[in-house]
């Protein structure tokens, strides 16, 4: 088999089509800690800044999300979910701040991701998108 002309370093950015953009900027930029990098206003795009990736949110309304259909729903979501890297990993911190926010808390348990098994805690963003916080590998 052919190997490809590159190497995949990471997560560039993940595209969530959304109805309310200005509640789902608050929880990525309030709740997670993201910050806003860029708004396109004329094509319904903001790009929030996720430590090296971008999490982009497109309003359902806007020139690129009108191209995608009907908004996400009970009916369907946009994804399964969105995993997130986050340092340092306190559980009870985490769960202090999610729950100061308002924010629905998921299962908590290990899971395997790119760095290997570890801590991860669900939670659901103001729209539904299931976001998993994932914490260090645990040690061998």
């Amino acid at each position: 088999m052919d190997q490809p002309p590159f190497r995949l370093l990471q997560l560039d950015h993940v595209v969530l089509r959304v109805r309310d953009v200005p509640a789902m900027v608050r929880f990525y930029r309030d709740v997670l800690g993201c910050s806003v990098e860029r708004v396109q206003e004329a094509i319904g795009l903001t790009q929030l800044r996720a430590g090296s990736s971008l999490i982009d949110l497109v309003d359902v309304e806007g020139k690129l999300g009108r191209m995608g259909g009907a908004a996400p729903g009970a009916e369907g979501r946009n994804m399964d979910h969105l995993c997130l890297r986050a340092e340092p990993f306190d559980r009870d911190a985490i769960l202090a701040h999610l729950q100061a926010h308002g924010v629905r808390v998921g299962d908590f348990g290990s899971r395997y991701g790119a760095e290997g098994e570890g801590p991860s805690q669900y939670l659901f963003d103001p729209e539904g998108n299931l976001v998993e916080l994932k914490g260090p590998p645990d040690a061998r």
